[in-house]
Order: structure tokens, then C-alpha cells, then sequence
């Protein structure tokens, strides 16, 4: 498979409005539905920060969907073609000393996979 890298990843200029219901759901797996609310809530008002690929997956402890993942395929096309996508949302665990990524994990999966040196638009609480 060729790794050729796109000139630059389009991104949209802030998280798409179906990321909050999504993240909300998957969330509400690890916390209660009251700290979950107060999330998303600090979610839709974060501005937009930067942080490396490589970076956010040494601080989410996670491990890398190959491109088999029929999710990450798509992102991966996306980017090809010069889509925009979605900035990530990303939730600061420091109980657990981690980062969770509370929607965009196939994202990420994706750009790292052109450049895990990419910079990766995303929202931090």
C-alpha cells in the first residue's frame, strides 16, 4: 500500500454538529450522565487547538485501527480526496493520567497512517 502524504488535511473550521450526540453516547460509557452534560457543554464552547498525531496516541494509551477498519478506510479516502473533516474531541482524564478521545479515534487512525507527525485539529477538555 502506498503512504503518499497529501499535500495538507482539509479540515472543517469546527467539529460537525453529529460529533456531540456521538461523543456524548460513547462518554456516557465511563461517566455519569451528569459530568457528561457539563462535557459536552465545555465541548461545543472549546476553541480549536492543534496537537501532533503522534502525540495524542502516546496520550491516549490507545493502539493504531489498521486500514482494514472499514471506518478508518473511509477517513482515509476522505483525506485522499480533499475532504474536510471533523476536528476531533479530546477529554483530559488526569484521574487516570491519559486522554480520551471522545469521537474521532478512526480519524486520527487515519491521518497518522499518511503522517503521524500531522498536525490534528481537535477541541480539549
Amino acid at each position: 500500500m502506498s503512504k503518499h502524504k497529501p499535500k495538507e488535511i482539509k479540515w472543517f473550521p469546527d467539529v460537525e454538529e453529529h460529533d456531540y450526540p456521538a461523543a456524548e453516547s460513547y462518554l456516557q460509557l465511563l461517566y455519569s450522565e451528569d459530568k457528561v452534560a457539563v462535557m459536552i457543554s465545555k465541548f461545543r464552547s472549546a476553541t480549536i487547538v492543534q496537537f501532533k498525531a503522534k502525540d495524542i496516541f502516546r496520550a491516549t494509551q490507545l493502539s493504531l485501527l489498521g486500514i482494514s477498519n472499514l471506518h478508518v478506510e473511509k477517513d482515509r479516502k476522505k483525506i485522499e480526496k480533499n475532504i474536510c473533516i471533523s476536528p476531533l474531541l479530546l477529554l483530559r482524564d488526569e484521574h487516570n493520567g491519559k486522554v480520551v478521545i471522545a469521537d474521532g479515534y478512526h480519524r486520527l487512525c487515519a491521518i497518522y497512517e499518511f503522517d503521524e507527525d500531522a498536525w490534528i485539529r481537535c477541541k480539549i477538555v
